[in-house]
């Protein structure tokens, strides 16, 4: 008995010995993995921090690119500062690269060479891209749409996905698209805009334009869904706090003071 006992001891030994060895294994993977994205996303940082220290905007179109990379180039060292998944660190490097895309369409409203290609953000290319110009008017407002930056249309955004909706690439007279990103949650205003601005226009998908005005849920009164009322959001409801990442999820990404 004394013999088993023994030798039962040993393999329990044995057995988590080795449950700690893999378990290292797997931290010292994760840590090496963390470094690795923390690396990238630094380089990706310090690119557009040069951009941004070094270009003046000569127009009004220029001038809020740049304001909105400088933005962006705030959000995403605030986020490798607080990385401390490989996840995170993957959304700094989305940000600093949003960034970059915002620098060269400035770039291109001052008629300079735009740089090299980005590579594509989460979303963009499902999102789409203006191609025509587009003028409607909403609740008395006009708003207007374009592939190139004016007087009219200083407003870029680089194509994505904002409120698990697609915005697309494009020029616009308004931010338009800024409140649900503040808020995470679209009113029946703005889906009414991108169903006047956007449907019929070929390199836009269909998600983006909205024919019906309601979707997912939204009423036609205005309400959401169970009759949440989208105008009544608070940004900072429910603890929400941009500055931080929580979970390693996206509430780690900054809206770099994105909102009204």
């Amino acid at each position: 008995m004394t013999s088993a006992l023994v030798v039962l001891l040993i393999a329990l030994a044995v057995l988590g010995a080795a449950v700690w060895w893999s378990r290292q294994k797997v931290l010292a993977h994760q840590r090496e993995q963390l470094e690795d994205d923390k690396a990238e996303a630094r380089r990706w940082v310090e690119r557009l921090g040069g951009q941004v220290l070094n270009l003046v905007g000569t127009n009004e179109a220029a001038k809020q690119a740049l304001a909105d990379a400088s933005e962006r180039h705030a959000a995403a060292l605030t986020q490798l500062e607080a990385a401390t998944t490989a996840k995170q660190a993957r959304l700094t490097s989305e940000t600093a690269m949003e960034g970059l895309y915002y620098v060269r369409a400035a770039r291109l409203a001052m008629d300079l060479d735009p740089g090299p290609e980005l590579p594509a953000l989460t979303g963009q290319r499902h999102a789409g891209h203006v191609d025509e110009d587009r003028e409607v008017e909403i609740d008395g407002r006009t708003q207007v749409a374009s592939p190139h930056p004016s007087e009219r249309t200083p407003h870029y955004y680089p194509g994505g996905t904002v409120a698990g909706k697609p915005v697309p690439q494009g020029w616009y007279s308004d931010p338009w698209w800024k409140p649900a990103l503040a808020a995470g949650m679209w009113t029946a205003g703005s889906y009414a805009l991108m169903s006047a601005m956007f449907v019929g226009m070929a390199t836009v998908p269909a998600e983006a334009a909205y024919a019906d005005g309601y979707a997912d849920g939204m009423g036609a009164d205005g309400s959401g869904p169970d009759g949440m009322d989208p105008d009544g959001m608070d940004p900072g409801a429910d603890g929400m706090n941009p500055d931080t990442f929580n979970d390693g999820g996206l509430d780690g990404f900054d809206l770099g003071g994105f909102g009204f």
